[in-house]
């Protein structure tokens, strides 16, 4: 055995297997979506507490902080961030001794004499008190390697509760905007309806002057029914995002009702800052990273394989009678140890270990290196939504208010009876139809402002993973 392997011993501080360092990750300089791109906010930019605070909606702020408190999925990752930190205070267990006792008492009896003439009998009680200490050296460093790995993999779990936080509030807020989406459908095919009605009056008005014929009050009559099963339609897909909403905050079905409101107007998402931050800013490439860190450590665990097992031992035992001297000197007894245990032969199985342990850890590096990419996907995919969506907004207003403006003329042209009543009603569904496509268009662009926040991560940083004590 040479020097080196002497120091190791001696030190308890050798680590076999490789230091870990974070590969490089495939960042771009910048987003492309960023050029030509302005963010649109509220007048006094975004409150610095949760990332939905931007959207200044009470009723979404009192649901989402339930998700943290009641949502089921979150409290399975919560246990498990539970779980793997307990498993980090079991490997570091392994770097103490452990030490066992065990008391006794014996009663025995003896008979003296001898033949048929009987005897007396005799008895005694013998006391002792034996411990034993075991230790196994952790010189190659094995279970240094292995907390190493568990720490990692609770920040790893750490990392995944706050991913499934920041999915299930997005979640929710999806579902929020879209339910209230069906809330400004409603609204609007309320007014519809009521639009038709006097629509309805007029042509009834018209016809009872002889001026018009049956025909235009039966379509007219026509228009309003089917509107009207429009709006009666627009409950069922309410009550089932309501539904949704009250299993994300915990809830049955049954115990949440939320009251109508309008839609959001404004569509205020964080800056997206620089493509590099992302490597901080979201807990899915920060458990991806983590994980890189855990497979690493494995690898050295699976290296100290190739080295012996040190481990020390010692007993101490005291045995007599009377229980008052137990503790003498003369009635002790002690014995020390040290084993070293070297495979010398398993078949390639320390080998075939190893491999493994870096397969694993290259897997882990792609997966890391897939999961950047991907964020950097879904961050441009925002980006290009939200500013799509913004010239489409300003396209569909315009052709709102031109159409709004054609239904007022071509219902005065038909009052003075000089074009049909379908003209009026293809003016009225195209109104009804571009009125709907601007509350798709916006009811859309709050679902990417959500998305976009949901992709840099939601107000989250690594910053926030907890300090496990190696």
């Amino acid at each position: 055995m040479n020097r080196y392997v002497w120091v190791c011993i001696l030190l308890s501080g050798c680590m076999v297997g490789p230091d870990y360092k974070r590969p490089d990750a495939p960042i771009s300089p910048e987003f492309k979506e960023i050029d030509g791109w302005t963010i649109a906010r509220p007048a006094d930019d975004m409150d610095k507490g949760a990332w939905w605070s931007v959207y200044r909606d009470p009723e979404l702020d009192r649901l989402e902080r339930m998700v943290e408190v009641s949502n089921q999925t979150v409290k399975v990752a919560e246990a498990q961030y539970r779980n793997a930190t307990a498993l980090v205070a079991q490997a570091q267990a392994g770097l103490f001794p452990v030490v066992a006792t065990s008391p006794t008492a014996t009663r025995s009896s003896g008979r003296s004499g001898g033949g048929n003439s009987g005897g007396g009998g005799a008895t005694a009680t013998t006391y002792s008190l034996s411990g034993t200490v075991t230790w196994d050296l952790d010189v190659w460093g094995r279970i240094r390697r292995q907390i190493e790995s568990n720490t990692a993999a609770a920040q790893v779990s750490a990392a995944d509760l706050a991913n499934a936080k920041l999915s299930a509030q997005a979640t929710l807020a999806i579902d929020y905007f879209d339910l209230r989406a069906e809330d400004a459908l409603a609204q609007l095919l309320q007014e519809t309806v009521d639009n038709y009605r006097r629509a309805l009056s007029i042509t009834q008005n018209q016809y009872r002057a002889g001026t018009t014929s049956s025909i235009d009050y039966v379509t007219a009559l026509a228009q309003l029914q089917t509107a009207e099963a429009q709006l009666a339609a627009v409950g069922l897909q309410r009550q089932q995002y309501e539904h949704a909403i009250a299993v994300l905050t915990g809830h049955a079905p049954a115990e949440l009702t939320i009251a109508p409101a309008p839609l959001a107007t404004e569509v205020p998402v964080l800056p997206p800052g620089l493509p590099a931050q992302l490597l901080q800013r979201r807990p899915d490439i920060a458990a991806a990273e983590r994980a890189m860190q855990q497979q690493n450590a494995l690898i050295g665990v699976q290296i100290a394989g190739y080295y012996p097992a040190i481990s020390l031992s010692a007993l101490g035992e005291y045995a007599g009678n009377p229980l008052s001297k137990l503790f003498s000197t003369a009635n002790r007894i002690w014995s020390l140890g040290a084993t070293a245990t070297q495979t010398v032969f398993n078949g390639g199985l320390t080998a075939a270990n190893v491999s493994a342990a870096r397969a694993t850890y290259d897997a882990a590096v792609a997966a890391y290196r897939q999961t950047v990419l991907t964020g950097l996907q879904q961050v441009e995919d925002a980006l290009s939504n939200l500013r799509i969506l913004e010239t489409q907004a300003k396209a569909q207003a315009i052709a709102v208010n031109s159409t709004a403006r054609a239904v007022s003329a071509t219902m005065n042209a038909y009052r003075a009876g000089t074009v049909p009543y379908t003209s009026v009603i293809t003016e009225q569904t195209q109104l009804l139809a571009n009125k709907q496509t601007a509350l798709a268009i916006q009811q859309s662009r709050l679902v990417a402002s959500v998305s976009l926040i949901q992709a840099l991560g939601g107000g989250w940083t690594a910053t926030d993973l907890p300090e496990v004590r190696r």
